[in-house]
């Protein structure tokens, strides 16, 4: 029998990681982190732009996620990855009773923490190039290795910031990736039954046990009060420092992601500074 299986989407620098070591704790669950990252990452951005369809995806996922389900010896099985997040239709084709939880972060914090900490690992201006060169003409260039600098989704064709997108910078294309990951999620959920997803902020997380105990119960599992101590330290940093945007980047992630800020509920809180 198939485990239940679970997975929690995101832009990632939200608490994925953070979340994946509270629910592997958890008796009987089989918590991953990105599972099958080196093939799912570049699976994600092919399919979100258009270079795969939804039957070659599905048949990725069959081999991978569906397969990790179907032969877990656990009741439930879960993977924390903003990779998901551009398959959440072929998941919900491969495992229709999967459950999706959407946790979000403050996208000024998101930006900031990809920019500082990733810093050639995303976004750079060589691995962005590279990729847009092959996605321009994919017969005849070559696509780059499967490493996480070189998938990146690039803006389709219909997006106002396709001409444009590799000269807005680094930082640029970061506050358009949260805005435009968290579209792509707010749209695939939307079509699924209600029941099958829940919407998380991850700073309510940290701030009330019942934020928590209320995703557990959204997953059937046990919660243990001390759990919630787990999310009182960041996780998954490398560079443990935090700063709030400069006044220019604040404005350009107002003018690319201002919109999402809102639709998020976030355009009314206050930036703040993460200790360490």
């Amino acid at each position: 029998m198939s485990a239940a299986a679970f997975f929690v989407v995101s832009s990632g620098r939200s608490g994925t990681a953070m979340l994946q070591k509270a629910l592997a704790s958890t008796p009987h669950v089989e918590m991953h982190h990105e599972y099958m990252v080196h093939i799912v990452q570049p699976l994600a951005v092919r399919r979100y732009m258009g270079l795969i369809g939804a039957d070659e995806a599905e048949a990725v996922l069959a081999q991978t996620h569906a397969a990790a389900v179907r032969y877990s010896t656990g009741p439930q099985w879960g993977d924390s990855s903003n990779k998901l997040s551009w398959l959440i239709p072929e998941l919900a084709a491969l495992l229709p009773q999967a459950k999706f939880i959407h946790l979000v972060r403050d996208g000024r914090k998101v930006a900031g923490s990809y920019f500082r900490k990733l810093t050639e690992e995303c976004y750079d201006e060589r691995s962005t190039a590279i990729l847009a060169e092959h996605a321009a003409d994919p017969a005849r260039v070559a696509p780059p290795p499967p490493e996480k600098k070189y998938w990146w989704p690039l803006p389709r064709r219909d997006d106002p910031l396709a001409a444009t997108f590799l000269k807005i910078g680094q930082f640029g294309r970061i506050a358009w990736h949260w805005s435009e990951i968290n579209r792509v999620i707010l749209e695939a959920l939307a079509a699924l039954p209600a029941q099958q997803s829940q919407f998380v902020r991850l700073e309510d997380l940290r701030a009330s046990p019942a934020k928590l105990e209320e995703l557990y119960d959204f997953l059937n599992l046990p919660y243990r009060k001390e759990t919630f101590a787990m999310f009182a330290r960041p996780h998954n940093v490398n560079r443990p420092v935090d700063e709030l945007l400069e006044p220019r980047q604040r404005a350009q992630f107002e003018a690319i992601a201002g919109e999402m800020m809102k639709r998020l509920g976030y355009a009314s809180r206050a930036e703040y500074v993460v200790k360490y």
